[in-house]
């Protein structure tokens, strides 16, 4: 998934979510900082939320059922995922993948972990802590030999 398909994820979400939430309009456009008349656009698609609002609805609404069946459980994970394409971080400890996860290899304690509805790719170490993620597979597994031939 890349920034766009984000963006246009969160274009097309944002009505169901306005509603999940019982938001006017008015309420709604408050919350993301736009004017009425740009939510209004944006709801008729006629205009986009871009990052920085996308960004800002999927973490205000981050427990939203409507986004985390769209996007296939935490929407941080899938933020991380773009933000940080191509920077190497720091990911804090997860839950090891009860939910949402499928598990693509095992590795002197590693794993490689697939989302099931965004297809977005992250690499655990043995404590479960994040040290990679990514919408690359082969990038994943560079990350991972490179992991363990550090060790």
């Amino acid at each position: 998934m890349t920034r766009n398909d984000f963006i246009k994820m969160m274009d097309s979400q944002v009505k169901l979510i306005r509603s999940e939430y019982g938001l006017t309009q008015d309420k709604m456009s408050i919350l993301l900082g736009l004017s009425k008349k740009t939510l209004v656009e944006i709801e008729k698609g006629r205009s986009s939320l871009g990052w920085t609002t996308s960004v800002a609805l999927a973490s205000i609404f981050s427990n939203s059922s409507v986004l985390i069946n769209a996007l296939g459980g935490n929407v941080e994970d899938i933020i991380v995922a773009i933000a940080f394409n191509d920077v190497d971080v720091q990911y804090p400890k997860t839950w090891g993948g009860k939910l949402w996860w499928k598990t693509i290899l095992k590795k002197e304690g590693y794993m490689i972990q697939q989302n099931l509805v965004s297809q977005h790719y992250r690499l655990l170490d043995p404590l479960y802590r994040r040290h990679y993620a990514s919408f690359d597979l082969v990038d994943i597994e560079t990350h991972l030999h490179e992991l363990i031939h550090h060790l």
